[in-house]
């Protein structure tokens, strides 16, 4: 089972440390068939991912699916919270319990905003709040359903907080939830570009979620929201849960999409920004699941451009990135980071920094360039790995007046390098 590590940067698993690498599957109890979602496990396990992020209840902006799993009975259109379809949840778990035998851990959305009052998703959701008078035997059920699998829980969807309303439905699904399932680590996960969560519901949480998201307007956003959540909400593990997506188009129906590069560099800016505990991946076709000739809503909701197949999506190499991400930080033993940016000497935010447990320092540059750092270059020895080929070259650290100079490595793109003490 998982839990935080005492020094609240990071999650165990059996005593150890656990690098969480999700992958963003929301609609998988809705839109996969059995035998696509053996296929996609296979798949992402063989890639190194161990975090499985779904929606509980079906994705208000997933493709059109010819599946008919249907969570409650439908009246004219609309749900009935009350009368709860036990067969949806009986085949919700099924899907879990292929993915524990195949070794993921679970990340379980149970109220994504479309179903609160008052978030940015309820305008365009046609089938329905859920009122808090069914909140009771719905949160029932999860348990039931769920929390002998020791998920961790995610309370809350892409929401924002809009009224006490909402924040009081929120805090209440928690709470009950947690009564019932107290061993669990509980988290939300939160609007892009955003950083409120409730007093009441934080306390609650035993990690924390952002998402640095798709707009390309700010390229900032890894970097400045962990910061930015480090300094409202300190002492708990932090995780960008959402990055930007693998040929996601940006959003507000922008021209242009996200390259295999542009997520590298998300990944990594958050993880040495003070989100360490780990990231996640997502694929635009694969959150969906999106088929060739499904309708996919790209008016509603930020405008993203319609993606590709699931079939596509599922062989974009990007995801091979996040899972040598998982191995560098395995291989390494690269927990509980601190951000270190005063190291770097003519600063440029688009630099990174940290320090791990055992003091090894890890940068991330976007793009090839000589670094100067305040450090004695005696004391360390390091590697540089082109990200885009993962090549690796050994490192000449030189002494100057004013600490260590690095020149530019032969590579042409991003660079990541460890520098570790000397033994």
């Amino acid at each position: 089972m998982l839990q935080v590590a005492k020094e609240a940067t990071y999650l165990t698993k059996d005593g150890k440390p656990f690098f969480y690498l999700g992958d963003t599957c929301w609609s998988a109890f809705t839109n996969i068939s059995d035998g696509e979602w053996a296929y996609y496990l296979n798949k992402r396990k063989a890639q190194g991912f161990n975090v499985l992020q779904i929606n509980i209840l079906p994705q208000w902006d997933a493709s059109q699916t010819e599946l008919n799993y249907e969570p409650f009975k439908l009246i004219d259109g609309k749900w009935d919270y009350f009368s709860i379809n036990e067969s949806y949840f009986e085949h919700a778990r099924s899907l879990c319990q292929k993915a524990k035998e195949q070794g993921f851990e679970l990340a379980l959305v149970v109220l994504w905003s479309n179903y609160v009052p008052d978030t940015w998703a309820s305008k365009f959701y046609d089938r329905g709040i859920l009122k808090k008078e069914a909140l009771d035997a719905y949160i029932e059920m999860v348990d039931r359903t769920f929390s002998d699998l020791d998920p961790i829980y995610i309370i809350s969807g892409d929401t924002d907080f809009q009224s006490e309303l909402c924040e009081s439905n929120y805090i209440d699904a928690c709470r009950k939830l947690k009564a019932k399932a107290p061993h669990l680590l509980y988290t939300t996960h939160i609007k892009g570009r955003y950083s409120y969560i409730p007093q009441g519901l934080e306390q609650q949480l035993d990690f924390l979620m952002f998402q640095s998201g798709h707009n390309h307007k700010d390229l900032s956003m890894p970097y400045t929201l962990p910061q930015e959540m480090a300094a409202k909400y300190p002492g708990k593990p932090l995780i960008n849960a959402e990055p930007c997506y693998e040929e996601m188009g940006y959003s507000g129906g922008e021209n242009g999409q996200w390259t295999k590069q542009d997520i590298r560099r998300a990944a990594y800016e958050s993880l040495l920004s003070g989100a360490g505990a780990g990231i996640t991946y997502g694929a635009a076709g694969i959150y969906s699941w999106h088929t060739l000739l499904s309708e996919f809503a790209s008016e509603i909701g930020e405008g993203f451009a319609r993606p590709k197949p699931w079939q596509e999506a599922l062989q974009f190499p990007g995801a091979w990135d996040y899972g040598f991400i998982h191995s560098l930080w395995n291989t390494y033993g690269l927990y509980d980071l601190v951000p270190a940016q005063e190291l770097l000497l003519s600063p440029n935010p688009r630099f990174r920094i940290s320090k791990a447990h055992d003091g090894t320092i890890l940068i991330y540059t976007p793009y090839n360039s000589e670094l100067k750092l305040q450090l004695d270059s005696s004391l360390y020895e390091g590697i540089a790995i082109d990200l885009e080929n993962r090549y690796v070259s050994t490192l000449e650290l030189k002494a100057k007046d004013f600490g260590t100079y690095i020149e530019k490595t032969y590579f042409h793109n991003d660079v990541f390098y460890i520098l570790k003490r000397k033994k």
